[in-house]
């Protein structure tokens, strides 16, 4: 029943997404007398001013008058664009403290987001955990979400989530009547166990001791890797065990790469976090916003869904050569900058990123006792890959054909979690020596790192001064093999580069050379 003379002004706090990060939205409602009406402002989508149809029908059919009276509702701050459905919960709950439905005392630490169906219930949204971490980084300590959404805000810690599924069931919470049921962060839901578990193992690849080899430099460095040759020889295997050997991902990690999955509604009710590091491979079919991000209301793409894990590129001549131009700068920079006429947004693009592909159009280049395929053609299908892309690999690595590929019984090769305690021990060794700084992976170093952590004795400086001459390497050249030639030797356990990693890391950059012919 509607208590007369309660037609008051409320305060209720929600929350929007921009980028990856939550922000707080205020959302403020007055009934007062006038003529009958429900307005809306705030800079708002058409979705959000949607919500006043939804709003009112949905307190009608959970019982709840909403007298001839004008209702205005305000979103701020009134300078970000509001979007999407999810902000219907709030609005409710500020137009029901004005009916005197609800009480509004105890609510300024309380959150309210999800959207209403015209029956009353209470829908579940997308990118939930952003605003719920947004909510208890401004101390908020109550959240109320969709029921579906329960398991997903508890991933926060520091913050009570509840649960609810109708309109009418919120109005029995805030009036007392209803006995609110709170959800808690849960440290089960990130268990070891889980970020270790992976359906493939590299023990299911035999031989290829150099692709193992390269596997576990590009893991351990997280350096770009390319891997080369003809069908069906592993190349896809092998770059698809690639997260099996990389360190398991740390709760840090899981909550950055959790809220873009949230984001793009990508995340399972029963799996609050992500608990193993993603594998993303897009289609080369696949359009440019989809694999940078962007849309009228910027969502992350492809590369940003890899973060913190693997970018694979099967078959990397047939994706557009804008397409992979297109990711030069995010490999560089790990960060990628969507511009609109609202504003610049900004997504991770923290990945290590694995190509794979034939050397020409038929597979069998460079042998030309089995290749169909005339120099022209070869020349036209590698020139699809500009050089400045390839620039931005450090290792590259042919997969041969075997001469027994293929073996019956019970064989296995040398297992991931093997491979996993070398790549961890390099890893370490990494931390270690960029203490303190900005950079956390050999890959990153810049100028004044490689000088302090990538001495040579005078034999092995006079060898790449030969090869610098030889093949008329640039200075980005020499950067990556001695990147490379650090990682090499962290694997070995090794503090002085040795003239073995530099003649390694020398060979895997010289597929640039044997395939395109450019000066590497």
């Amino acid at each position: 029943m509607i208590k007369e003379a309660l037609f008051l002004f409320s305060k209720i706090n929600s929350f929007g997404v921009h980028g990856v990060e939550g922000f707080p939205v205020t959302v403020e409602a007055d009934v007062s007398d006038g003529l009958p009406g429900f307005i809306m402002v705030g800079f708002l989508s058409e979705a959000v001013r949607e919500a006043q149809e939804r709003v009112r029908t949905a307190l009608k059919n959970a019982g709840i008058h909403l007298p001839p009276k004008k209702v205005m509702v305000n979103l701020s701050p009134g300078d970000i664009r509001k979007e999407g459905t999810a902000y219907d919960l709030a609005i409710a709950a500020a137009v029901l403290c004005c009916l005197g439905e609800a009480s509004e005392a105890g609510l300024e630490k309380s959150a309210f987001i999800g959207e209403l169906g015209l029956d009353g219930c209470v829908k579940p949204v997308k990118g939930v955990l952003p605003r719920v971490f947004a909510a208890a980084g401004q101390g908020i300590r109550r959240m109320f979400v969709p029921s579906e959404n329960t398991a997903e805000g508890t991933a926060v810690k520091d913050i009570e989530i509840i649960g609810v599924n109708s309109l009418s069931e919120l109005a029995g919470i805030l009036s007392g009547r209803i006995e609110a049921a709170g959800h808690w962060f849960d440290e089960a839901m990130f268990r070891e166990e889980d970020r270790l578990s992976y359906p493939v193992d590299y023990d299911e690849m035999l031989g290829l001791p150099t692709v193992r080899r390269a596997c576990q430099a590009a893991a351990a460095g997280r350096h770009n890797i390319l891997f080369i040759g003809p069908a069906g020889t592993g190349k896809t295997m092998a770059a698809r065990r690639l997260p099996t050997i990389m360190p398991p991902i740390t709760l840090e990690e899981s909550i950055e790469v959790s809220k873009i999955y949230s984001i793009c509604g990508l995340l399972k009710k029963e799996e609050p976090l992500i608990r193993a590091r993603p594998f993303r491979s897009p289609h080369h079919g696949i359009t440019a916003q989809a694999l940078a991000g962007g849309g009228r209301n910027p969502r992350p793409g492809e590369i940003s869904l890899s973060t913190h894990g693997i970018l694979f590129l099967d078959e990397l001549p047939e994706f557009p050569a804008a397409l992979l131009d297109l990711l030069r700068q995010p490999m560089e920079e790990r960060m990628i900058t969507v511009t609109r006429l609202n504003g610049a947004v900004e997504f991770p693009a923290d990945a290590m990123v694995a190509a794979a592909m034939n050397p020409c159009k038929c597979g069998f280049y460079p042998d030309l006792g089995r290749c169909t395929c005339t120099e022209t053609q070869i020349r036209r299908y590698l020139s699809r890959i500009s050089g400045p892309f390839l620039d931005r690999i450090d290792i590259g690595v042919e997969v041969p054909r075997q001469a027994q590929p293929f073996v019956t019984g019970k064989k296995r090769g040398e297992s991931s979690a093997s491979m996993r305690e070398r790549v961890m021990a390099a890893r370490q060794i990494q931390q270690e020596r960029f203490k303190g700084e900005e950079c956390r992976f050999n890959s990153q170093m810049g100028k004044r790192q490689i000088e302090n952590c990538c001495g040579l004795k005078k034999s092995d400086e006079r060898f790449l001064n030969d090869v610098f001459r030889a093949y008329g390497l640039s200075a980005r050249g020499c950067e990556k093999i001695l990147k490379t030639a650090r990682t090499l030797a962290d694997l070995d356990e090794k503090k002085q580069i040795g003239r073995g990693h530099l003649g390694e890391a020398v060979s895997f950059r010289s597929f640039e050379k044997k395939y395109w012919g450019f000066k590497f």
